[in-house]
């Protein structure tokens, strides 16, 4: 009698690891909500509460602190220039330096497109900060991390205008 020989095929139900930004916040000390950028659908009131609470969150903790924080089920990397504090919110297991190193190349950037980078230049300039920031994340992932590429990319775009 002829034994069937039988093999299993495995195949993975997870998907490959994606380092993904949910969303993006600047904000001031007082509270106001600089910039935002969802990459990830939440309700307005939603919005309005994660904003409050990531606020709460930075502004009260103390200096002596890493500037990473669990917000829910996910972190929190942030980090204050001036009176401005950037924060992302990314997966629990996401690599907390490479995040910070990307708002340090990000308020380079903005500092070199604007001369010193003041809140007055975002408030006022808000359009390009966008772009500026669509130049370096799109959908919520790295895309850019050159500085050089990235200045090169705006000059061109002011340019157009």
């Amino acid at each position: 009698m002829a034994a069937a020989a039988f093999t299993t095929c495995r195949t993975s139900t997870t998907a490959p690891h994606s380092t993904k930004i949910r969303f993006i916040l600047l904000q001031n000390r007082q509270g106001k909500t600089r910039l935002a950028k969802y990459y990830i659908p939440l309700e307005e009131s939603e919005k309005h509460k994660v904003e409050y609470e990531v606020h709460r969150l930075v502004v009260n903790r103390d200096p002596k602190f890493t500037n990473f924080v669990e917000f829910r089920t996910h972190k929190v990397i942030y980090r204050r220039y001036a009176g401005l504090f950037f924060s992302l919110c990314v997966d629990i297991t996401d690599n907390e330096l490479a995040y910070l190193e990307s708002i340090h190349l990000f308020v380079e950037i903005l500092d070199h497109f604007f001369s010193n980078v003041c809140e007055l230049d975002l408030v006022f300039n808000f359009h390009k900060v966008y772009l500026i920031l669509d130049e370096f994340i799109l959908a919520g992932e790295l895309q850019e991390t050159s500085k050089k590429a990235i200045i090169e990319r705006m000059g061109e775009l002011e340019k157009q205008e």
